[in-house]
């Protein structure tokens, strides 16, 4: 039977990277696969060195509580006070994601959530300047990805006024990415593919009185 943890992924900022040069560093709309293995890892206390085989089978996937707003920051450089770098980074402002990752080992599943509780290393919403806001850890549900992303209730204070947003990671169809971990080392980085389908869902009709 299929399990999946479950994480809930908030902050002032968040940054997810994708294809992002060095002057430039973008934002996915949404948490990429390596940046919670990277979390996960480092809650673990595992080296940029050690192997992450056991986290990349994991299968993930993201619901969008609250989209957020796209921030552009400007940033000057000047690594051993020479040249100045000009960079634009690209943050997610109020954003609120719930995370999740399906594997058949509850076990497992029962360590990454203690390490997530007791992590070794400090944890990070994609850099290291955006720390989570608590509580990070929402539990473990049994049931397949899609069916716990479609059943969590969304929080009072987070109910949809408009569609709800499902990307979830399939083994055929969607689209490809270039974002399944296979190494964090700072000397040999590595990302392979992986691919993912998108699911809008309708939202419900909106109760003004139901946060009061």
């Amino acid at each position: 039977m299929m399990a999946v943890l479950l994480l809930r992924l908030a902050a002032p900022l968040q940054a997810w990277g994708g294809n992002a040069k060095y002057e430039v560093r973008s934002t996915r709309r949404e948490p990429t696969k390596s940046g919670v293995i990277g979390m996960l890892a480092a809650a673990l206390g595992r080296s940029r060195d050690a192997d992450i085989a056991d986290l990349s089978a994991l299968r993930f996937g993201v619901r969008v509580e609250r989209e957020g707003t796209l921030l552009r920051d400007y940033h000057t450089a000047a690594p051993e006070k020479k040249n100045v770098i000009l960079t634009d980074r690209y943050y997610l402002s109020d954003a609120v994601f719930l995370a999740a990752l399906e594997s058949e080992d509850t076990a497992f599943l029962e360590t990454l959530a203690y390490a997530l509780e007791h992590p070794i290393y400090p944890l990070f919403l994609g850099r290291r300047s955006c720390p989570p806001t608590l509580p990070l850890l929402c539990g473990i549900r049994e049931g397949t990805l899609e069916q716990v992303l479609h059943s969590e209730p969304q929080s009072r204070g987070l109910k949809s006024r408009g569609n709800v947003r499902i990307v979830c990671e399939v083994a055929e169809g969607g689209i490809t990415v270039q974002d399944r971990p296979i190494s964090f080392s700072p000397m040999h980085r590595q990302h392979g593919f992986r691919r993912v389908q998108e699911e809008i869902l309708p939202s419900e009709e909106h109760d003004p009185m139901a946060e009061l």
